[in-house]
């Protein structure tokens, strides 16, 4: 006899995140990979600006002739602008961060996101969160220190762009939580990409960029995949408390050393493979919780 597999809303909100986690470290791998062929590294703001018109035509189009939206309307509601500026504030400190700061330091401090997820969630949202779900989060944070093995982590004034990076992302979170329903997820994820691509948009300006049309396929596919991502991060609020699917968000690191190693020829080391396999656990700990507690059958 076939077992019948029924997922509850939060083991769907699990998936979801893993799957945007997933879509958006393909489309981070492609991006890099033009940036690498330009040589420079402050043109990743081109090549975001680039992606982001592709990105907002498609969607434009989506909710103009399938969804039949009336565009005008969509820019009216305020909510999805403010949902969108922590976005962009998000990306402002990020990008300032990897500009003043080694990378390394940059993405271990923006992966505190989880633990301010939870605590705000806790705080603000009411939602009930145990000692399971925190060892979770702390499990997959000792997983990133593995990945990233930071050395003479000493400290620095400049930390606070990243980890304000990391509280503007909780807060897009939280806003999200609040206006996201299963039919306004295309308008949510249309305004934050006309914010971006606005951002971006300006801030290529300073920079010169010289396009190839060898871009043009993986600026494409990039595009795609970043849409997809836009989409999995305001359902899986949609549908899971923040807390829940707080620890999954680590997943983006082990999408990123696997795609790193097929696209970009990043072969990873061993404190990696350590920290992937920590991270993993780490999902997997969630998942198996939910199961005990009855939530996937």
């Amino acid at each position: 006899m076939k077992r019948k597999y029924i997922l509850t809303t939060g083991a769907i909100g699990v998936i979801f995140m893993m799957l945007g986690q997933l879509s958006f470290s393909i489309n981070d791998s492609l991006v890099k990979l033009i940036v690498v062929d330009t040589q420079k590294n402050l043109s990743i703001l081109n090549v975001i600006f680039l992606r982001g018109l592709i990105t907002t035509f498609c969607i434009f189009l989506y909710l103009k002739f399938y969804e039949k939206k009336i565009i005008l309307k969509i820019f009216k509601i305020s909510k999805y602008h403010q949902r969108g500026m922590y976005e962009v504030l998000t990306a402002v400190c990020f990008f300032t961060g990897l500009v003043l700061l080694p990378v390394a330091e940059v993405y271990t401090l923006l992966m505190t996101n989880p633990f301010f997820v939870t605590i705000f969630a806790f705080l603000f949202l009411k939602e009930k969160v145990g000692v399971r779900r925190w060892t979770a989060v702390i499990i997959g944070f000792i997983g990133v220190i593995f990945v990233i093995n930071p050395q003479n982590l000493n400290f620095n004034i400049l930390f606070i762009f990243p980890i304000i990076a990391a509280v503007f992302l909780t807060i897009r979170d939280i806003t999200t939580k609040g206006i996201a329903t299963k039919s306004n997820s295309f308008e949510i994820i249309f305004i934050t990409s006309v914010l971006m691509t606005l951002f971006s948009g300006v801030g290529s300006l300073f920079f010169e960029f010289t396009f190839k049309l060898e871009y043009l396929p993986n600026l494409f596919i990039s595009s795609i995949f970043l849409t997809i991502a836009y989409i999995f991060s305001v359902l899986t609020i949609f549908y899971a408390p923040l807390s829940l699917t707080a620890s999954s968000r680590y997943s983006v690191i082990v999408f990123g050393i696997i795609f790193g190693y097929f696209i970009l020829d990043e072969v990873p080391s061993i404190n990696m493979l350590i920290g992937a396999a920590i991270i993993s656990f780490s999902g997997l700990f969630v998942i198996k919780r939910q199961k005990d507690l009855g939530k996937i059958k």
